[in-house]
């Protein structure tokens, strides 16, 4: 099959895989929609391979990095699903403690993507946390169709309460400093800014491309903020500037980087809407920050 250069792609394609990939669309619609681009040599297939996640090929980390001592491990979240499996990663070589960071998956469970950037968050010397919130549905089920099917039966209040647990147990972590970050995607930016509302004693809070918190809850606010917003991304960026609002009115601490002639999800290497030269930036940034206020 020809390789796709991501040049010959409209941005209305990439809108169409996000509206199919935040449940704005099935998966008849997506394709049905999808057909209309397979023009001038494009096919289906061709199209489909381009925008779905290729998980087997890109993975930077893995699992059984010798680097890493990374585990599973279950934890209690009395609050939210009950117990939660979640990936625990750090530096073998790490001597005494270390800055804790939760990393939080998108709207499909704890995809192999995301685990690797835990184990990413790993290398770059912190112990970092990634829970799986499709725990009770009995976990991310291999694919992200059916994740994204199986966390919207979960209810989102129950899920946050559950990475405030993951964020309770690394901060007291007998290898853990005690001072902790949180790092979300999508699904996951949201999280991160709902902790930074919630969680008093959280030290730093990056959110990717995240839903944001009413003018109310941002008052709450105690953490410092890195935010990440890709500037095609219409959906989310609608909300930036009453938050911006919101937080200049209440003097928080924050920075905020919109990321030029880039898609929502660019981070994730796995999928054709990745940018490598912004996805490169934002995690340095992201790793820059965290070593900055978890010191």
């Amino acid at each position: 099959m020809k390789e796709i250069d991501k040049k010959e792609i409209k941005q209305e394609l990439f809108d169409l895989y996000d509206d199919y990939a935040h449940n704005r669309l099935d998966r008849r619609e997506f394709m049905e929609k999808l057909s209309v681009y397979a023009v001038g040599g494009l096919t289906i297939a061709s199209l489909l391979s381009f925008v779905m996640p290729n998980y087997q090929d890109k993975i930077q980390v893995p699992k059984n990095d010798p680097r890493l001592n990374t585990e599973f491990i279950n934890y209690d979240s009395p609050k939210g699903g009950g117990t939660i499996k979640a990936q625990l990663s750090r530096p073998k070589e790490a001597t005494g403690k270390l800055p804790g960071v939760v990393v939080v998956h998108e709207n499909r469970g704890l995809n192999p993507h995301i685990a690797d950037v835990g184990r990413r968050a790993a290398l770059a010397g912190f112990i970092s946390i990634s829970p799986d919130a499709l725990t009770p549905l009995g976990g991310y089920p291999g694919n992200d169709d059916e994740g994204r099917t199986l966390q919207r039966q979960r209810d989102r209040g129950e899920m946050l309460e559950d990475f405030i647990a993951a964020f309770e147990l690394i901060k007291n972590h007998s290898e853990c400093t005690g001072k902790v970050g949180v790092v979300g995607f999508c699904f996951g930016g949201w999280i991160s800014n709902m902790m930074a509302v919630q969680v008093p004693t959280l030290s730093a809070a990056v959110p990717f491309y995240g839903g944001q918190p009413s003018a109310e809850e941002t008052s709450k606010i105690e953490a410092p903020l890195l935010l990440h917003f890709a500037e095609l991304d219409k959906r989310v960026n609608a909300g930036w500037p009453d938050y911006e609002e919101a937080l200049k009115a209440n003097n928080k601490e924050y920075t905020g980087h919109m990321y030029p002639g880039v898609n929502h999800g660019f981070h994730n290497d796995t999928t054709g809407r990745f940018d490598k030269a912004a996805a490169e930036l934002a995690w340095k940034r992201t790793i820059d920050f965290f070593t900055l206020k978890l010191a």
